[in-house]
């Protein structure tokens, strides 16, 4: 069953790359909860034609990013928006296969800590607020050992975006950027 995450209005959408300016107007983005998941969700796989393992037990979404100087981006994005894919993340994937990152979606306002436990990429972590409004980032390392560090959120965000380290910019994503998601699957 799909839920609407935020009203819709799309008229073109190129998944994946910036289209440059457009005449949409970025929406508030406000998050439903969401039904759970089984412990047993089925881990990450590997991709038949290499080696690299993707998520796997997520459905994907489309979202923009609105920079400050209007270009619109146009990412597809995993989906964890219960707490066992919450907790389940990027754990022991090498690839976000046809993804731009994956997107940490939380019922209400959030603080915390994340962590990179039996994560094997190095991250970059973006946080959004109430009307999808950009608060903070920062770059996250892999850790396989026991204990592995905290990194501490911004308080009261409701989404954050995980994405392979440095690709943040190339996504839009940035100081007084706007992200709002969809509730349409994308494929890619």
């Amino acid at each position: 069953m799909r839920r609407s995450l935020v009203p819709v209005l799309l008229a073109s959408l190129t998944i994946g790359a910036c289209s440059g300016e457009s005449d949409a107007v970025p929406m508030t983005t406000t998050v439903a909860p969401a039904p759970s998941i089984p412990p047993s969700s089925p881990a990450p796989t590997t991709d038949a034609t290499s080696d690299t393992v993707t998520p796997e037990g997520f459905e994907r979404v489309r979202a923009t990013v609105t920079e400050p100087d209007g270009t619109v981006c146009e990412l597809c994005l995993w989906l964890a928006d219960t707490g066992d894919r919450r907790r389940r993340g990027l754990m022991s994937v090498t690839g976000l296969g046809d993804a731009d990152g994956m997107a940490f979606v939380y019922p209400t306002l959030h603080s915390g800590n994340f962590w990179m436990k039996n994560t094997l990429l190095p991250l970059s972590i973006a946080f959004f607020g109430i009307g999808g409004t950009y608060l903070d980032a920062f770059d996250m390392d892999p850790c396989t050992e026991d204990p592995c560090g905290l990194y501490r959120t911004p308080d009261d965000f409701l989404i954050a975006i995980e994405t392979t380290q440095g690709d943040l910019a190339d996504l839009g994503i940035g100081p007084g950027s706007v992200l709002d998601l969809t509730e349409i699957s994308c494929d890619r």
